[in-house]
């Protein structure tokens, strides 16, 4: 019997720790098997982050490092200046990236390191239990916004995407999601160009995913994705808001 379907080898046998519904473990999977078929498995190295995805390292089939809590810029530019032939990515949330990452994500694009990102955004901190993250919505509900993000109180939302399109460095960022099969096919071909840019040395690219987190959300899983739908993508759209092949500006997805 033909094998039509099979296990990416880039992902080990260990199972995921992700609470049921959370999109992590297909996020994952576009990772794995973007690294499998481009061939760089054996060279790759990733940066896990301080989050829901702190234990990455027990799931890709590759080198991986464990950074502190927003330094996985800091620590893939160190290893991509030191291991120039490797292909150097980091695997980051919102809280990671956007909040006390934010001086290392900014600067590292902005230097134009040659490494590729996959920023994880879902809109709350999911590991500490629900608390407000730079990407909560605004009136949207967390452990610490319970009457809804004010943004008199609370600041407006990051958008990392756009922010980051400015910076010169930047040679892709992207927005895709998850929550249907055409976006996870999206979604795999921005992670696949962000890493085909790192090997054509291009600079800096980010692939942000958005995300579910159906356990602080408060909702089932399938609610979970129909709430991102309808309320995510249209506060952060999806499409390509900088390619250095295709010129500057969003092309909308």
């Amino acid at each position: 019997m033909a094998v039509v379907f099979e296990r990416t080898k880039g992902l080990t046998d260990v199972p995921f720790h992700y609470c049921p519904g959370c999109t992590h473990g297909i996020i994952h999977r576009l990772v794995a098997e973007c690294m499998e078929e481009l061939g760089v498995l054996d060279k790759a190295v990733g940066v896990a982050p301080v989050g829901c995805s702190v234990m990455a390292y027990n799931y890709f089939s590759c080198d991986m490092v464990e950074a502190p809590h927003g330094r996985a810029p800091a620590i893939a530019t160190g290893l991509k200046r030191a291991l120039p032939d490797n292909v150097i990515f980091t695997y980051q949330g919102d809280g990671d990236l956007a909040a006390i990452g934010t001086a290392e994500t900014v600067h590292s694009a902005a230097r134009g390191e040659n490494i590729t990102v996959i920023f994880v955004n879902n809109a709350i901190y999911g590991m500490t239990g629900g608390q407000m993250a730079p990407t909560t919505l605004p009136g949207q509900v967390t452990q610490t916004t319970p009457y809804g993000r004010d943004i008199k109180y609370s600041g407006n939302p990051v958008h990392v995407c756009e922010m980051l399109a400015t910076l010169d460095g930047v040679a892709l960022a992207q927005r895709v999601s998850v929550d249907n099969n055409l976006n996870i096919t999206t979604a795999k071909a921005a992670i696949k160009k962000a890493f085909k840019n790192q090997i054509e040395k291009k600079g800096f690219s980010i692939v942000e995913v958005l995300s579910t987190c159906p356990t602080n959300w408060g909702l089932p899983p399938i609610e979970a994705l129909g709430w991102l739908r309808e309320n995510m993508i249209p506060f952060y759209p999806l499409g390509v808001y900088k390619d250095i092949d295709k010129g500057e500006g969003k092309e909308n997805g």
